[in-house]
């Protein structure tokens, strides 16, 4: 068993309506992460960060504009709320995240050239957070990369893998965080 402390952090990623099912660019699954979430928010992190995708409307990443994904999370819009039924009450940050049109963010320490740092691990140590436990969407994607980062930043890392779903194959994303050094867990190992 894992216990929480003051020292940990829970970092909640993207768990907004355009990555629920039914959104722009949904996560098969992507609401089953929310109870599993709700509950981590009950144990007594020291930090809890919420992350949004928030883009601004001719975002790089957008089809439209050459990039992988459709049009999603855009600044302000509904989709890019935080998820309803998510318990945003214990979340004491909101990072807001894929702000600029040029560059994508898919990790909640810096954008995806690891040049414009977000002042997350700033915040992380200087709250004396010594070890994160990242959790929501997408696994293979924004989880990962958040997950390498916070190892990268210094951060002992886990992903609770029981509240976070992939958008594709999640094994090679697996695969990565561990040679990064980030552990796996689940929820019900942790108290």
């Amino acid at each position: 068993m894992i216990i929480i402390t003051a020292h940990d952090a829970l970092l909640i990623v993207d768990v907004q309506n355009d990555f629920l099912p039914g959104g722009a660019l949904a996560v098969p699954e992507g609401d089953e992460v929310i109870p599993v979430i709700n509950q981590l928010t009950r144990l007594p992190f020291g930090v809890i960060v919420a992350t949004q995708d928030w883009h601004p409307s001719d975002h790089i990443s957008f089809e439209k504009q050459g990039g992988p994904w459709p049009r999603h999370c855009v600044a302000g819009t509904q989709g890019a709320d935080l998820a309803a039924l998510l318990d945003a009450e214990p979340v004491g940050v909101i990072l807001r995240k894929g702000r600029s049109s040029e560059i994508d963010s898919y990790s909640a320490f810096s954008d995806n050239n690891g040049i414009a740092a977000t002042g997350l691990a700033g915040l992380l140590a200087g709250a004396g957070v010594t070890r994160v436990f990242v959790a929501g969407l997408a696994l293979d994607i924004c989880v990962a990369a958040t997950a390498i980062d916070a190892k990268k930043s210094g951060f002992d890392t886990l992903v609770v893998i029981d509240a976070c779903r992939a958008v594709g194959d999640a094994e090679d994303a697996e695969t990565a965080m561990r040679t990064a050094g980030v552990r796996l867990v689940t929820s019900d190992g942790l108290a």
